[in-house]
């Protein structure tokens, strides 16, 4: 492969530190709310985090450990991660750790949109049937801990999600009718009502693009459209990356492209990717607008994994490399700037409980930072610049990915499949 294009990050987003008005003086959090924070992704920088270290979840971060992790995404200009459940001690001690470093130094700012995992009745069990509009037993408590945490850090819990893709139907083993999430959503805004919750904190759901009404019409259901009026924006995820192998009609070198350099595919590939990412969120603002629905539309996950063993790797549809994951992260951060859309970008760091059988496995690869305190290629200008000068994870300095050699990179960047290749795998 010839020498790539270098593309520079912007840094402006990434560089902004201050947590005050022009004066220098400490801003009151209470009235930094989500409203503002989403409608402002250059000034509040969003990523979805989850701390955990080993190949299991029981191994829970501790409040070192989540402060390292704070103290890295905050030198990179992150103000709000999102996380996904409560029913485990992650999120608790992340909000505790987030507020001893505010007590520690007022100028510390990060917030929180915090999730409340939803489950079908019978998720996650033997028996032979998911019961689709019935509430696992556990989501009353998640709910109730969720608002209860809410209630306990009203200065750093902006968001609660109800429920992480649990209405979109190919996530089978869990997933809802939308009546359920719309039961609690309209349970947690009747505290708000109540004075029980902050009337700032806003309430949503984080689902795939189809499930918001971007897709078929088997989603289009009256409890959508009531859930859609329901909440307080619209949080949808979009994911090209996965359909690089579910639905590659954008993806792979056209015929008038077999010409152009391996660097001009890859970008035509790219810009395609970022385009299908659009219209999936378009999608979805068409659906809410023919409700006579006018809502801020947020895009709560996002992202391209480095590494595949699998659909997306080099025997499939060879996506995955730190390459084209940091153009992805270029082009999404750059529309999301432009047209103050905020993005949740899936993820901060690597994580390999995921896929705990199969390390290569795409999902333990979808941070910027991996496992071993590298910064993957989307950040090493960060790195050169001193951004994480000082800082650690787990002891070790944050470093470049491939000792920094591009070089090295790049050999292990493939061009994606030609429009012919892709169809002749269809047909199979």
């Amino acid at each position: 492969m010839h020498k790539p294009f270098i593309y520079t990050i912007l840094i402006a987003s990434v560089l902004f530190v201050g947590c005050g008005d022009r004066a220098g003086n400490p801003m009151n959090e209470q009235t930094i709310t989500a409203e503002k924070i989403l409608a402002d992704p250059i000034k509040y920088p969003a990523i979805s985090y989850s701390g955990y270290r080993e190949i299991t979840r029981d191994s829970v971060p501790s409040i070192p450990e989540l402060k390292e992790d704070m103290r890295i995404l905050s030198a990179m200009g992150i103000k709000i991660v999102r996380t996904y459940n409560v029913y485990l001690e992650a999120v608790p001690r992340l909000l505790q750790a987030i507020r001893e470093m505010k007590e520690a130094d007022p100028e510390f700012e990060m917030y929180v949109m915090m999730g409340a995992w939803i489950d079908a009745k019978n998720a996650w069990t033997d028996e032979p049937e998911r019961i689709r509009d019935e509430d696992s037993p556990r989501n009353a408590k998640e709910i109730e801990r969720a608002a209860n945490l809410a209630k306990e850090y009203p200065d750093i819990v902006k968001v609660i999600a109800v429920g992480n893709e649990a209405m979109v139907h190919w996530q089978t083993e869990y997933w809802v009718e939308p009546g359920i999430i719309l039961r609690w959503v309209n349970h947690l805004q009747d505290l708000k009502k109540q004075g029980e919750l902050s009337e700032t904190l806003w309430i949503t759901s984080s689902d795939n693009f189809a499930s918001w009404g971007g897709g078929g019409s088997e989603y289009h259901k009256e409890d959508l459209n009531k859930l859609i009026q329901a909440v307080d924006y619209i949080s949808m995820h979009t994911y090209p990356m996965h359909d690089t192998h579910y639905n590659p009609n954008f993806w792979g070198v056209r015929e008038n492209e077999t010409d152009f350099s391996d660097e001009e595919k890859i970008e035509a590939a790219m810009q395609r990717s970022l385009e299908y990412s659009v219209s999936q969120y378009q999608s979805v603002v068409d659906y809410m607008k023919s409700l006579g629905v006018d809502k801020q539309v947020h895009i709560g996950e996002t992202g391209w994994a480095t590494v595949s063993n699998g659909y997306y790797g080099n025997e499939g549809s060879r996506a995955t490399d730190e390459f084209k994951s940091a153009r992805y992260y270029e082009l999404i951060r750059e529309w999301s700037e432009e047209n103050g859309v905020s993005v949740f970008y899936f993820e901060a760091f690597d994580e390999k409980w995921k896929d705990a059988d199969n390390q290569q496995g795409s999902e333990n690869h979808f941070g910027l930072i991996n496992l071993q305190s590298e910064a993957k290629y989307m950040l090493w200008d960060e790195v050169d610049t001193g951004v994480f000068d000082g800082l650690t994870r787990d002891g070790k300095p944050i470093t470049k990915t491939f000792n920094g050699d591009l070089d090295a990179l790049m050999e292990t960047v493939k061009v994606p499949p030609t429009d012919t290749e892709i169809q002749s795998k269809q047909e199979l």
